[in-house]
């Protein structure tokens, strides 16, 4: 029977996997799991996988050239997730490995985080609990009603459309900049970056994370902000000049801040923004739900069980490459 090892440490493998998801493997192959309560370094995890055929990885679980290269029996390594920036895509091919990621399953739980949190920030709810916490009785601060405020969204992908149309049904007037999608909602009004800050009042950051987009939110852009907006991280840390948005927090041009993410380990808000008096912040767990969560796993599961019969997979990254792909399959042709 084939050998899959799940990487996932062990404190992480109830919510980010879940009992669903690990039978369902288990009747397609034996599963090894990560002993420990942290991630594996590079020398454990090779280790630990070097006669296994697929590795389904945590999201921290970085795919690098070294372990592709240590071990010659693997043929795939799939994400339990989308982001696959610390994989090493062109090494995993150079070695003819197969490398698949999760299909988006957070994307209603993201879209309802980021309501939440403009409630929340509309209507002080932490900072009047947080008094309340401390004994003390805060004073009755004016609140903002989302209907008839406008929402703006930088990117215009999966979760933006998502979250858009719940906007919509709360009477906000939407607006969204994306210079590489067309919106075909007319309830949603396509404007520039510039023109976008300049009007939104809850300011939510969708955009991708990648070389081009590093610190799209910088001392120019929450400097365009209406004064007293608020903005909202849900994609990634690395889309904030996290100074930059401190500044603005303490000078108070902007309101408030929510975020998910940040620059912290394992895309966690950064202590330094989360501690902020102005700031409501949670563990990156806008889509940690039952529902998100065993969406991804069950991806994971479909896609092994497609390579372990010598088929490429919904959600392959790199398909034209993997040649080791081959050897399942004439196993399956011998055994037929």
């Amino acid at each position: 029977m084939p050998t899959v090892f799940l990487t996932h440490p062990q404190d992480a493998l109830h919510n980010y996997y879940g009992p669903r998801a690990i039978e369902a493997l288990q009747a397609l192959a034996e599963v090894r799991f990560n002993p420990l309560d942290r991630e594996l370094s590079p020398a454990e995890l090779i280790e630990a996988a070097k006669d296994c055929v697929c590795i389904v990885s945590y999201r921290g679980t970085p795919g690098s050239a070294e372990l592709f290269a240590q071990l010659p029996k693997l043929v795939s390594f799939s994400r339990c997730a989308i982001d696959i920036r610390n994989i090493d895509v062109n090494a995993a091919s150079a070695h003819g490995i197969l490398v698949t990621q999760a299909s988006a399953g957070f994307i209603p739980s993201v879209s309802e985080w980021i309501i939440g949190t403009m409630i929340d920030l509309g209507r002080h709810v932490t900072a009047s609990s947080e008094s309340y916490h401390r004994g003390e009785v805060p004073a009755a601060a004016m609140g903002r009603e989302l209907r008839h405020s406008t929402l703006g969204v930088i990117g215009y992908g999966q979760i933006s459309r998502y979250l858009c149309r719940l906007a919509t049904a709360f009477g906000m007037r939407v607006v969204v900049s994306d210079p590489f999608a067309a919106v075909d909602d007319p309830a949603v009004t396509q404007l520039g970056q510039e023109a976008l800050l300049e009007q939104s009042d809850f300011v939510v950051c969708l955009a991708v994370a990648n070389e081009q987009t590093e610190n799209l939110m910088n001392a120019e852009a929450f400097a365009r902000m209406r004064p007293g907006a608020y903005f909202i991280n849900a994609s990634r840390g690395n889309l904030v000049d996290e100074a930059a948005l401190l500044a603005a927090l303490d000078s108070g041009h902007i309101a408030g801040c929510a975020m998910d993410v940040g620059r912290a380990p394992d895309q966690m808000p950064s202590p330094e923004l989360a501690r902020h008096p102005r700031a409501i912040a949670t563990p990156h767990t806008g889509g940690l739900t039952p529902q998100a969560i065993e969406h991804q796993a069950m991806d994971t599961v479909r896609q092994v069980e497609a390579i372990l019969q010598g088929r490429v997979p919904e959600g392959a990254v790199n398909a034209a490459h993997a040649k080791r792909l081959r050897r399942l399959d004439c196993t399956n042709a011998v055994a037929s």
